[in-house]
């Protein structure tokens, strides 16, 4: 590795003061802070990503190393450090002789001297939920830690305009190597990060961007051509389009969300696809008049409610400091009264899936759980008998529950319901 540029440590330094203010998604204050530096070359740039991320990514061993004084330049000096560069190359930004022993003793710092939570790299009540539900020590540092890692680029390959195949052979020849995703059967992953938007096969429809747990989702709902289908919680609409290309672009389609926007990002999604059967509607609220006028009439009904995102954490780092426990209580009122809600439109004989990209019980089976004994006319479908009807080699039992320490995917869960009665 070369030596750490000044100018390129003072620019990340900046970002990652933004960052960790918690006031944005990380994401979003990268955007900004780049448009703010159009001088900044693409290498330059992932340089500064990298970095941010990476610190948030570890934030609670980087904050252990730095204490007592975790100050934002400490905590880059720190990352930078334990990424495996010597302490020759930060002679052009520490000139400080206290900085530079601090630099030399970061490397040594014992894991021993950390608690549960801060060697699963999760919050403190985050760590507590899970162990109060049952998890041992040992898969809380796992998940915790493998949520921590960046994601893989997963893509879902609309097989209505062309195979998984096809699309393969045409990724190679644009030097992207991807291979199948082990249980989606239309999901790609490629290597590395490339930029698909700008490809032919992503501005013809042929592929969309989608981490394979999000697909599997979909399989849950195992929608049928000609069928009456409503995606409840359908923000921009990444399984929308993946029950419309199941549906083979037949019967019809609901995608319903709050937000005008969140269905603004839909619509360029939705030409690209090549979909005819999809009808977004803004709703005010879950008990919008829209949702009682379909009550009863519904084949399927796929509810992805909005949820912590702790199981987004490879993307999303900053959430787990975003996040609280008492958000999340906050959360559950409105995911048990999303789900009940949705569930009126299903018909006798339909099926209604509660998902969300969580790991935590009371945002997952505590719902279904609570909702299934309130609605003695639904009952629990088990998921991995759906999955093994699709000849789809994935058992997590009555629900899925997938992680990227056990499935490579982000962490999703969903339970499969049909109305009885």
């Amino acid at each position: 590795m070369s030596s750490i540029k000044p100018e390129l440590f003072a620019a990340s330094l900046t970002a990652l003061r933004a960052a960790i203010s918690f006031s944005a998604p990380a994401d979003a204050v990268l955007s900004r802070f780049f448009r703010e530096n159009p001088n900044l070359g693409s290498h330059d740039r992932q340089f500064v990503a990298e970095a941010v991320f990476g610190v948030l990514r570890k934030k609670r061993l980087l904050d252990r190393v730095c204490a007592p004084d975790s100050n934002p330049r400490r905590l880059l000096l720190a990352w930078l450090a334990r990424s495996g560069r010597n302490l020759r190359e930060f002679e052009a930004v520490v000139t400080r002789d206290d900085e530079r022993a601090f630099v030399g003793s970061v490397k040594g710092f014992s894991l021993d001297q950390l608690s549960l939570a801060e060697r699963a790299e999760l919050p403190d009540w985050v760590a507590d939920e899970l162990q109060a539900a049952g998890m041992p020590d040992a898969d809380i540092v796992t998940l915790g830690q493998s949520l921590s890692q960046a994601a893989p680029l997963d893509l879902r390959v609309n097989v209505g305009k062309m195979k998984r195949e096809s699309v393969q052979v045409e990724l190679a020849a644009h030097g992207i190597h991807a291979e199948p995703t082990p249980y989606s059967p239309f999901g790609l992953r490629a290597q590395g990060k490339p930029a698909v938007n700008r490809l032919g096969l992503f501005t013809a429809g042929a592929i969309e961007v989608q981490d394979e747990g999000s697909q599997l989702l979909g399989l849950l709902v195992g929608p049928k051509r000609g069928e009456m289908v409503a995606d409840f919680c359908a923000g921009a609409g990444g399984k929308t389009l993946l029950l419309g290309m199941l549906m083979a672009s037949t019967g019809r389609l609901y995608a319903f969300d709050v937000a005008e926007k969140r269905l603004a990002n839909l619509k360029p999604r939705l030409a690209r696809s090549g979909l005819s059967n999809v009808q977004p509607q803004r709703i005010e609220s879950e008990n919008d008049s829209r949702i009682k006028r379909l009550a009863g009439k519904l084949d399927r009904v796929l509810v992805d409610a909005p949820c912590s995102g702790m199981g987004t954490l490879r993307r999303n780092p900053d959430l787990k400091f975003r996040q609280s426990a008492q958000s999340v209580d906050e959360l559950n009122a409105k995911q048990a009264s999303i789900l009940a809600s949705a569930a009126r439109m299903v018909k006798v004989g339909g099926r209604l899936v509660y998902a969300t990209c969580s790991i935590l019980p009371r945002e997952n089976q505590g719902i279904v759980d609570a909702f299934l004994q309130a609605h003695p006319g639904f009952a629990l479908v088990p998921a991995n008998e759906v999955l093994a009807e699709q000849k789809i080699g994935l058992d997590t039992g009555p629900y899925l529950q997938l992680n990227p320490a056990a499935h490579g995917c982000d962490g999703f869960f969903a339970a499969v319901l049909t109305r009885v009665a």
